[in-house]
């Protein structure tokens, strides 16, 4: 059977990556290298400052003191001893959608498998108040796990699997949405009077896109989006090279400032 490495941000705990691996067990061999706590929104961290530790839950299951990055890297060379066939990671508590898939360590462990040169897929759940239930998830991950492993995927591609809390739709083919985001950033004062910060989402605001992924979870889709560790923007570079043709910024002069940076971040401050 095909092996298979399941790993996620929420930690090596969480119900969403045990929901994971049972539904993937009937695809393949599964073995659970994840982070040993909490590991969200670190993006594509790799723990360089200082040492990790990898420990034995269960006979399939590894707990790291680091990130998902860190995860995958830790499993192909200490407990695979090899690539897998397919890197998974889920199931996230919170949808990752749009520019948040740059935050997401979720992302980043499926986007690590896809720089490792294995099919990887990373699947997220819209978050709930109430008791969250990762079944349809779970089976969507494991269907299209079966499929990538019959079929494959093109070179250095990930598949990003969003599933909203019902699902009334089949699966849809979707592209990253894209938002305005502007960050609250709240003030306080700790009783030594030392100030410490909060940082939040102030607003978003969602292009209107009816292939994207927002809308399509909206619509009560599975969003699925090819993504590519590739961050070149191939469009610029035309732009580029007219920039570097043109002549110098004469020497001294300030650079401006866009009048749209205020907009970009909101600061709040809170009770004292």
């Amino acid at each position: 059977m095909p092996r298979i490495l399941v790993t996620n941000d929420d930690g090596v705990y969480s119900p969403g990556i045990r929901a994971l691996a049972e539904s993937l067990r009937r695809v393949g061999d599964v073995v659970v290298v994840a982070p040993l706590g909490e590991s969200s929104a670190v993006g594509h961290a790799l723990t360089l400052a200082r040492p990790l530790r990898l420990s034995q839950v269960d006979a399939q299951t590894y707990a790291v003191d680091g990130t998902p990055t860190d995860c995958v890297v830790l499993a192909v060379d200490r407990v695979l001893e090899g690539l897998p066939d397919l890197v998974v990671s889920g199931i996230n508590t919170g949808y990752n959608l749009g520019d948040d898939v740059t935050y997401s360590g979720t992302v980043s462990g499926a986007l690590e498998g896809a720089l490792l040169g294995v099919p990887s897929i990373a699947v997220s759940l819209k978050r709930s108040r109430e008791r969250m239930d990762f079944s349809d998830a779970a089976r969507a991950a494991a269907r299209v796990a079966e499929r990538v492993l019959a079929e494959g995927l093109p070179p250095r591609t990930f598949l990003n699997i969003n599933v909203p809390r019902r699902v009334t739709h089949g699966f849809k083919v979707t592209l990253q949405a894209k938002r305005t985001h502007v960050t609250s950033i709240s003030e306080r004062v700790d009783p030594k009077h030392r100030p410490y910060y909060w940082i939040d989402e102030a607003q978003d605001d969602w292009e209107a896109d009816a292939r994207s992924d927002y809308q399509a979870v909206r619509a009560g889709y599975i969003s699925v989006t090819p993504l590519q560790p590739d961050l070149t923007a191939h469009r610029a570079i035309k732009t580029v090279e007219r920039l570097l043709r043109g002549p110098a910024a004469s020497k001294g002069s300030p650079a401006r400032r866009p009048a749209s940076a205020k907009k970009i971040l909101g600061k709040t401050r809170g009770v004292r």
